[in-house]
């Protein structure tokens, strides 16, 4: 990889995190135990997992100015991730989501205020410079632009040897049919459980073997399945599996399968197995759900 690091493209937001005993009826007032402003987003939660796993890392996503772009930006400098490929829109909020974490059972409960503000196009990742990046990992989000984005990567790579080629990653976790058109374009394809369970499965193994012919040869598909572990299946036909390692106590679930994906993109990017980084992203993302936040996590550090 040599000095080379890691993009992530997707969401950015403000994640106001209340932190309860047991989760509030309807109609009431409760007292928390906690209140904390944390940097949230699927892609943005994976930069905080890799920079911490010791991984450059950079962000690309969109933003419009405000004191809650402010505070993102503050937390991206203070991890070490670089941001300069961000979107600054004109146009639009920067998202805001209220999380209720129960400490009782560690669940979390997320309401995202889905603003207006545009996402990243194919014309924004037009100018970025690709010789930067040894893997570039999507989060699932305007399919149809990231699709064109991926096909940036695909043109820059045939000008490559095979070693010097960007791993393209996709992460398709919500149940929204225009995400699927993602399947064929990842050399590694992440599956949430939600979406495994949409099409009509009950583990991760058959969703692998029933899906596994969307993807494009030659890839990989992983599927995490909480606390039953997580697997995958690659082209040798052979699906891998790690079991769950479970905290002591459950605390905070909330960014655990951001934490698995890129605890996973971590390990092969360093030339681990893919058995390999099945283990290590079911060691992290357990450990990330003993602590609140991400602070703490690495002492699995691979």
């Amino acid at each position: 990889m040599g000095d080379k690091k890691i993009l992530c493209v997707g969401l950015v937001c403000l994640d106001i995190i209340n932190v309860l005993d047991k989760y509030p009826e309807e109609d009431t007032d409760s007292r928390c135990l906690s209140q904390r402003w944390q940097r949230g987003g699927n892609a943005s939660n994976s930069c905080t997992v890799l920079a911490l796993l010791g991984a450059p890392c950079a962000f690309l996503g969109s933003l419009a100015p405000g004191p809650v772009a402010d505070f993102i930006v503050g937390d991206f400098t203070k991890r070490g991730v670089d941001i300069s490929t961000v979107a600054w829109q004109q146009e639009g909020e920067t998202p805001c989501a209220c999380c209720v974490v129960c400490s009782a059972s560690g669940s979390r409960t997320v309401v995202l205020s889905d603003t207006n503000l545009p996402d990243v196009t194919a014309t924004d990742f037009s100018k970025v410079d690709l010789t930067q990046y040894s893997w570039i990992h999507w989060e699932g989000r305007n399919a149809e632009e990231q699709v064109k984005m991926i096909q940036q990567v695909a043109l820059f790579n045939r000008s490559l040897p095979q070693q010097q080629r960007i791993t393209i990653s996709v992460e398709i976790e919500k149940t929204m049919e225009p995400l699927y058109q993602l399947f064929p374009y990842g050399d590694i394809v992440f599956i949430s459980k939600d979406v495994a369970m949409h099409f009509g499965f009950h583990s991760a193994a058959s969703a692998l073997q029933e899906l596994y012919h969307r993807v494009k040869k030659g890839a990989v598909l992983i599927c995490a399945w909480a606390e039953k572990g997580a697997d995958a299946l690659g082209p040798d036909g052979v699906v891998v599996h790690s079991d769950a390692f479970s905290p002591e106590v459950l605390v905070d679930t909330l960014g655990a399968g951001d934490t698995f994906n890129a605890s996973v993109i971590y390990c092969l990017s360093h030339g681990g197995s893919l058995q390999e980084a099945l283990m290590f992203g079911c060691q992290v993302a357990g450990r990330k759900c003993g602590v609140h936040g991400y602070d703490g996590i690495v002492e699995q550090k691979k």
